[in-house]
């Protein structure tokens, strides 16, 4: 079979020979490296919902270390593959052809490509035993092997760990081959598949490794028993000057103390480390550890409102930014919107500069061993975009548009907001209003809750809440996007004000507060107001038609929970297998106590369906394993029962935790437009 690109492929991929280069000034500041929009004075005219939420033609771009070849994800046949542009030529290869899998995940290590499969068109791919392993292929598509097999053929994994200075035949990767409990590193040799094991005489349950810029592990985080949740084991920081030096005990951590901290990377010494804690702040920081001293000292990065360690679930709130020798250079910072801080002066100042030429925007930089450096620039309405950066010429020729025919024109800003609670809380969130918005309008308006809730699932620059947003405001809705109490990332105070039985009570409170902030900003229309979201947020569409009536019109529930008792015991699902899981639900999230379920069923919808009010649009994936089809079966029964059932209700087959299919997207969007338009859009005032 001929592996070939789709045409829009080839068309982009060509596109740097046909524009040229840019030249910017010595100044930096007047230069835009941008193409007009020659439709600006042209009336608004949404596109397609497709183009809305269609895939981007292009990901993941990166340039190898000697600067020379652009490597990205692009559609190949059916499947996203690796395709490899020579930036001397401009001629493209496409180097990896899997037609069951999507490469999901790479990494230059010299010539080499190393990377990992899953399956990007489904949601429920890479987490229920599909996807997986580790390849490698050489930037001109040969010596392609399998150094690890996918999760179907074995279900312990490994995974990149670090790389070896001057090394561009090994890399070091880590996996539990030998205890399930906890994970070895080894050094894996990229041309034969062969492993040598680096930790050999292990410290016992470890969490987590770091490595020095040798590859040495320096800094062990091992635990007492992994059985337990995170706040009952007990946990030791080892620490080692050298390969050759006996593991030491540097920190320990009792069970039940709460001002922990956590290792993150070593740090520039190469022989202190950063630490992620929030001791004495309410936020978590980056501070360093000081080895001689044995005891924390200074700030690396910290902020009043996001964490920048790890938050409430271990989600690292900054991204480390490193150079081609693996040394830490910088952060990138995703608060209200995003920003880069670089710890090298060169990095600093480039990135300054490129940030000057593109205002408004956000700017990655990628610098190699070369003069050239990879730049990408994006924002909330702008589809990210590579550039070739030349530092002796300072010039930028644009490569790559990660989409194609939508920009600026149509897609709206993605403003953000402070929402305060009736309480006292202060909620970082966003909201979204048409371009075409003038001053004094009402609109009709939709408010998204994102699902999880454990999860920061909108940021400025994405998420699902942010594409529904994108399609609504395009079609004349303004829509608010809040977060809530139990959010991660934000600090302790909100993430903790949303344990212990607020689920369905003050967090239900908060998505009240956000609509009712919209009504006072003078845009919404509390008269045309209808509620959206999935997963929890299908749960939170659902129970505010019974707790928050008659503030809602209508309601877009999907891959809803309806029985909260039924969805954490259910083996049609994922959560009864959980052991920890469903502990952590029942005692810290819905304050049950023992086999009493009482305080769950007063907040679940589908006990409760006599008291739902106004229009429903609902829909599920068929394979479902996290909100099963019995969640979705058990609310339309409940309406059914209650002569209420669904206006809409949408199944898809083959679909999991989210519509991961091209066309069930578009479907899904189109026919929720058409229910919204009926409800509190146009239509809805012609009745």
């Amino acid at each position: 079979m001929t592996i070939k690109l789709t045409k829009r492929a080839i068309a982009l991929l060509g596109v740097s020979a046909v524009l040229g280069a840019t030249p910017l000034t010595g100044a930096w500041a007047q230069t835009q490296a941008v193409l007009p929009d020659v439709t600006t004075n042209l009336p608004f005219q949404p596109l397609p919902v497709k183009a809305y939420v269609d895939y981007p033609l292009y990901q993941q771009g990166s340039l190898s270390p000697d600067g020379k070849k652009l490597a990205a994800l692009a559609p190949v046949g059916e499947k996203r593959n690796i395709v490899v542009l020579d930036l001397d030529t401009m001629k493209p290869r496409v180097v990896t052809n899997f037609t069951e899998y999507d490469v999901v995940q790479f990494n230059w290590v010299g010539d080499y490509l190393v990377f990992s499969l899953g399956t990007l068109d489904t949601p429920t791919g890479p987490e229920f035993g599909e996807g997986g392993g580790l390849f490698v292929v050489k930037a001109d598509g040969s010596g392609g092997r399998q150094l690890h097999p996918t999760v179907r053929e074995e279900r312990r994994q490994i995974r990149v760990a670090g790389r070896l200075p001057n090394n561009t035949e090994e890399i070091i990767v880590s996996g539990s081959l030998r205890d399930a409990r906890a994970p070895d590193l080894y050094r894996l040799n990229l041309s034969n598949g062969k492993k040598e094991l680096l930790t050999f005489k292990q410290p016992g349950l470890v969490t987590r490794w770091l490595l020095d810029e040798a590859g040495v592990p320096r800094v062990a985080t091992v635990v007492d028993d992994r059985e337990l949740m995170p706040e009952e084991q007990q946990v030791r920081v080892l620490y080692r000057d050298s390969a050759d030096s006996e593991w030491r005990e540097i920190k320990k951590f009792d069970k039940g103390e709460k001002e922990r901290w956590t290792p993150i990377a070593m740090a520039d010494n190469n022989q202190d480390f950063i630490v992620s804690t929030a001791k004495g702040r309410d936020t978590s920081a980056l501070v360093r550890f000081d080895v001689a001293k044995g005891d924390l000292s200074d700030i690396v990065a910290a902020h009043p409102r996001y964490d920048l360690g790890l938050d409430a679930l271990g989600s690292l709130g900054a991204t480390l930014l490193r150079d081609s020798d693996g040394k830490l250079v910088g952060l990138s910072i995703a608060d209200e919107k995003l920003q880069t801080v670089f710890f090298n002066e060169r990095y600093a100042a480039l990135h300054a500069g490129l940030e000057r030429a593109f205002p408004g925007k956000a700017v990655s930089l990628q610098r190699t061993k070369s003069d050239r450096s990879l730049v990408t620039v994006f924002s909330d309405r702008q589809p990210a975009t590579y550039y070739l950066f030349d530092e002796k010429t300072r010039r930028l020729t644009e490569l790559l548009r990660t989409r194609e025919g939508i920009g600026e024109r149509h897609l709206a800003e993605v403003r953000p907001f402070l929402l305060k609670t009736r309480d006292g809380l202060e909620i970082p969130s966003y909201y979204v209003l048409p371009n075409t918005y003038q001053p004094g309008q009402k609109l009709p308006t939709v408010v998204h809750i994102h699902g999880g809730p454990f999860a920061r699932a909108d940021t400025w620059l994405g998420g699902t809440g942010i594409r529904e947003a994108q399609v609504l405001a395009s079609r004349g809705y303004a829509v608010v996007i809040p977060n809530f109490r139990v959010t991660p990332g934000f600090g302790k105070k909100i993430y903790e004000a949303g344990k212990n039985g607020a689920y369905g009570r003050q967090m239900s409170e908060d998505h009240e507060d956000a609509a009712k902030w919209a009504v006072q900003q003078g845009f919404a229309d509390g008269s045309r107001m209808c509620i959206s979201g999935a997963s929890y947020g299908g749960y939170a569409s659902l129970w505010a038609m019974i707790k928050s009536k008659p503030m809602f019109k209508c309601a877009v529930a999907g891959l809803v929970v309806s029985d909260l008792e039924t969805q954490l015991t259910s083996v049609s699902g994922d959560t009864a297998g959980n052991r920890l899981g469903q502990r952590f639900w029942k005692s810290d999230i819905l304050g049950l106590k023992g086999d009493d379920w009482s305080k769950a069923h007063e907040v679940s919808p589908a006990r409760h369906a006599d008291k739902f009010e106004g229009a429903l649009f609902m829909y599920a994936g068929r394979d479902d394993v996290r909100t099963p089809m019995q969640q979705t079966t058990m609310m339309v029964d409940a309406l059914k029962r209650a002569g209420k059932a669904p206006e809409v209700l949408m199944v898809k087959d083959k679909e999991g935790h989210g519509y991961g299919k091209l066309e069930n997207r578009v479907d899904l969007y189109e026919q929720m437009l058409a229910f919204l338009d009926k409800h509190i859009g146009p239509s809805s005032l012609k009745k």
